[in-house]
């Protein structure tokens, strides 16, 4: 598992997996196995997306301007109310245009119907901009080292679950060339406009 991963599972240990749970309609092992999925997939994103030098620039201004990781002082009330941190605006500048596609494959992969996947996903994108933030300020990184580190977390947790990471590099190889990257950059050139 990598960091990011890590931090957010902790964050999210206890009770507020099963507020997730109660909100989707779903199970708490179903939920937990949803956020060990999705949270590595918007790590993914971001990571294809900061590998261009205007991307990684774009992504450390929005964490400098919005994402400092605040959100962890208050998750019960975060998790109350999701939409207060504009979740589907930051899915829109992390997946474009393939947000839907990602959400419906994501379901399949988990269980969930496409409404509770797309619900997912805004709920744990601002604590994945939360826990890149934390890391960025903590580290002191640039864009570059943000891209870096963001690598270095692709890396792992490809390390630690290959046939995870072949899945979710399938979710956003979209155009099925076999790479996402190309996807990705085309994502990224929207990235926060």
């Amino acid at each position: 598992m990598n960091a990011i991963t890590q931090m957010i599972t902790q964050q999210l240990a206890g009770g507020a997996v099963s507020t997730i749970a109660q909100r989707l309609g779903v199970s708490e092992a179903t939920a937990n196995r949803a956020v060990q999925i999705a949270v590595p997939l918007i790590v993914a994103a971001l990571a294809r997306n900061a590998s261009e030098p205007q991307g990684a620039e774009d992504l450390h201004n929005a964490i400098n301007n919005d994402h400092d990781g605040s959100i962890f002082d208050n998750l019960a009330g975060f998790l109350g109310n999701p939409g207060s941190a504009n979740g589907s605006g930051i899915l829109s500048h992390v997946f474009g245009g393939q947000q839907s596609a990602i959400q419906g494959n994501l379901a399949q992969a988990t269980g969930l119907d496409p409404s509770s996947a797309g619900g997912l996903l805004e709920t744990l994108a601002p604590l994945v901009m939360g826990a890149v933030g934390q890391t960025q300020q903590q580290n002191g990184l640039d864009p570059s080292g943000l891209s870096e580190m963001l690598n270095t977390q692709q890396q792992q947790a490809q390390s630690n679950a290959p046939d995870m990471m072949g899945m979710l590099g399938s979710m956003l190889d979209q155009n099925k060339d076999g790479s996402a990257m190309d996807d990705l950059q085309r994502l990224a050139a929207n990235f926060f406009k």
